[in-house]
C-alpha cells in the first residue's frame, strides 16, 4: 500500500489512499447522510479477490504472496443533494459494500473544485492524524513484543572458540 504522505497532498491518489483505510464508522459520521440519495450507479457495489505481490526487501525479485478480498464500486452522486458532478470511485480492502460507497462519494466530492476544501478539512485533514496515532500505537505494541537475541564469545582466549588444553 502506498504509505501516507507519499503523493502530492492534493493529488487523487493521496486521497484515496487515505480514505481506503479509513474506518467504517468515520466515513458514517461525515457521508451517510448524503449516502442516502438516488446516485447513479456506473458500477455496482462487488466483491472480489486481487493477487497480492511482494519482494523480499522490497527490491528482490516478485513473487505472488497470497489473494485479498477487494470490493469496489463506481458512482456520480445525486447533484441535487450533494451539489457534485463528479464521478467517483471506492476500493477497499474486505467485504463492506456501504465502506465503499461512501469513500466512491467522497472520491467524487474531493474531484469537485468548489467543495474540494471543505471535504479535505472534514474527512483527510482529521484520517490523516487517525491514521497516524493507529500507526503509532501499533509500533508500540510491536516494539513492545520485540525480542533482541545476543551472542557470547567464549572467554578462553583463543581465536577459534577451542578450549585450552590443561
Amino acid at each position: 500500500m502506498t504509505e501516507v504522505g507519499s503523493a502530492e497532498p492534493r493529488s487523487r491518489q493521496y486521497w484515496l489512499g487515505i480514505l481506503a483505510r479509513a474506518p467504517l464508522d468515520f466515513l458514517e459520521l461525515h457521508l451517510a447522510a448524503l449516502a442516502q440519495g438516488p446516485h447513479q450507479w456506473l458500477r455496482p457495489v462487488e466483491t472480489g479477490l486481487v493477487m497480492v505481490r511482494g519482494r523480499a526487501g522490497g527490491t528482490g525479485q516478485r513473487f505472488n504472496l497470497g489473494e485479498a478480498t477487494v470490493t469496489r464500486c463506481v458512482i456520480r452522486p445525486d447533484a441535487a443533494l450533494t451539489a457534485c458532478h463528479q464521478v467517483g470511485v471506492g476500493y477497499v480492502l474486505g467485504c463492506s459494500h456501504r465502506q465503499a460507497l461512501l469513500v466512491a462519494l467522497a472520491d467524487a466530492l474531493l474531484q469537485e473544485r468548489d467543495l474540494h476544501a471543505l471535504w479535505h478539512a472534514r474527512l483527510i485533514a482529521p484520517l490523516i492524524s487517525l491514521l497516524a496515532e493507529k500507526s503509532a500505537e501499533q509500533r508500540a505494541q510491536t516494539q513492545s513484543t520485540r525480542v533482541e537475541f545476543f551472542t557470547v564469545a567464549r572467554e578462553s582466549g583463543t581465536d577459534r572458540g577451542e578450549e585450552d588444553s590443561v
